[in-house]
């Protein structure tokens, strides 16, 4: 379908080549300011935004960031670019380069490196390219001719939205259509001393003096990142953890990520919560805990970081004083049956981490907007399929993953209805330097009968990310095992791995690689 096929692909065109629509949009336009008001200048926001105005309409965005607990503020871009998947992935790298210098002198390199990284370089370059992120942001929006206002928004009615600036000053604009693309901030747990002394992922990124020995709460992806580089970084680091680590994964490779980062130097405080945090006089923080069997203990640390789960950021919207019906437990936007983004109000769209149900990736947030746009103001009326995602956690050894858990698949299609093909494998470039290579393992859950539909497919290792893409594509197309076991594989590499699983679990053999 030629429809489906541009739509899915940015235009090459330029707006004067609709003219037609063009016309028609200002008709219909004619009442209000904008044909589209975007609220939240997230990764979401912003690529709805331009898509929109490069198909014709008149468009503005609104963006505003209230400084963390501790003060901590951006520019343009959300959290992905400024407090995000950006400055996260750089002080990944970051840690993986000193563990590479490490790994060098075994290869005859004459490379040295200390045991804790220069953090006033590293803040600052990560910074730096930020910034350069954030004015590119704004530039794009005034070459497409998007007006941009450092505002922050809430709804009055159903098309006007109340701009109120950082000095406090208002005033309304209208809009035929309106998408909240707000994102989230972290939660703080209800104890005391959290929003006194504890940072978030809002702050670690820009910390002015280094972490030093940090205890971070929370089991999630984000808390097990951060840990994870803060350990490779050369920082004393402790994850403390309620209950499962990276709920919502797949358990069995997400307590493979949780023993690799073990064996890497981060210690854990497994069925604890925190209790109080409590600033003593030397400056160090006082963690007051309990653990799983109700006993309590304390812990000193240089910085605690909450990553306990985020919030939506729908609280000063408005949207329940207009009728946007929003789920009671998360506050996230609730979408229509078969469209999605579409609120209970009319002409009212949620897109990203404010949508209820949907996967909390800033490329789903992109691709959600875009689809939006064109089905707003362009010819093609496809949605977005938020089924089979990719994603990858980028700890210190990745875990990439696209469609279903073991667990997921289980409760679908039952134990009798699935195979699981996996294997333990051991990368090339670990051989010399003499790494630990017992948690990188992949596996493939896939219906039983038949060619064998591959259901979900999990990779723990080096570049998971760079791998899953592409496994991702032919996952969404169909892929069955027989067809990924009739792929050659490219040697030697670690996705060729993948290709040659032949083990399954319910054979019970040794899934271990042997030879090359």
């Amino acid at each position: 379908c030629l429809h489906l096929r541009w739509c899915t692909n940015r235009p090459t065109l330029n707006t004067a080549s609709f003219p037609r629509f063009s016309r028609s949009l200002s008709a219909a336009g004619a009442h209000h300011d904008y044909d589209l008001v975007v609220v939240g200048g997230g990764s979401g926001g912003l690529a709805c935004s331009k898509e929109a105005a490069q198909l014709g309409a008149k468009v503005m965005v609104l963006d505003y960031v209230d400084p963390s607990p501790q003060g901590s503020r951006w520019g343009l871009g959300g959290c992905c670019v400024n407090v995000g998947c950006i400055p996260k992935k750089l002080m990944h790298h970051a840690a993986l380069l000193g563990h590479a210098v490490q790994d060098a002198r075994k290869y005859g390199w004459d490379a040295h490196v200390g045991t804790t990284i220069d953090w006033t370089t590293l803040t600052t370059v990560v910074q730096q390219h930020v910034k350069s992120l954030n004015w590119g942001h704004r530039v794009q929006l005034k070459d497409k001719n998007v007006d941009y206002q450092n505002a922050k928004g809430s709804l009055v009615d159903a098309h006007t939205v109340r701009m109120t600036s950082a000095n406090g000053k208002e005033r309304t604009v209208t809009a035929s259509n309106i998408v909240l693309a707000v994102g989230g901030r972290p939660k703080y747990p209800d104890i005391p001393g959290a929003l006194e002394h504890a940072v978030t992922s809002d702050d670690i990124f820009m910390l002015k003096n280094p972490p030093g020995k940090t205890l971070v709460i929370g089991a999630s992806y984000v808390s097990l990142e951060c840990a994870g580089f803060l350990t490779g970084l050369g920082f004393d680091t402790t994850v403390m953890m309620r209950s499962i680590p990276l709920r919502g994964f797949d358990q069995q490779m997400a307590n493979l990520v949780t023993d690799h980062m073990e064996g890497s130097g981060t210690r854990f405080l497994r069925q604890h919560v925190p209790l109080a945090i409590d600033k003593l006089a030397n400056g160090q923080l006082q963690v007051t805990w309990r653990d799983g069997n109700g006993q309590e203990g304390k812990g000193t640390f240089d910085t605690v970081m909450m990553a306990v789960g985020r919030y939506a950021n729908t609280g000063t919207l408005g949207v329940d004083t207009i009728g946007v019906e929003l789920c009671s437990q998360s506050g996230k936007v609730i979408g229509r049956k078969n469209h999605t983004e579409q609120s209970s109000v009319p002409h009212i769209f949620a897109i990203g981490d404010i949508l209820h149900g949907r996967p909390e990736l800033t490329p789903v947030a992109i691709k959600a907007g875009k689809l939006l746009a064109h089905r707003l103001f362009g010819s093609c009326q496809q949605h977005m399929d938020y089924e089979r995602v990719p994603t990858t956690v980028f700890t210190p050894l990745e875990y990439g993953s696209v469609g279903l858990s073991e667990e997921t698949a289980l409760e679908r299609f039952g134990e009798d209805n699935l195979e699981v093909y996996h294997a333990f494998y051991k990368p090339l470039e670990y051989y010399i330097p003499e790494r630990d290579a017992s948690q990188c393992y992949i596996k493939a859950v896939c219906k039983r009968e038949g060619d064998q539909e591959i259901l979900g497919l999990h990779f723990l290792g080096p570049n998971a990310g760079e791998v899953t893409q592409g496994f991702a594509v032919a996952l969404r197309s169909g892929l069955t095992y027989e067809q990924l076991a009739s792929s050659v594989g490219i040697h030697p590499t670690c996705a060729e791995d993948v290709v040659k699983m032949h083990i399954t679990k319910r054979s019970g053999l040794d899934p271990t690689v042997t030879g090359c």
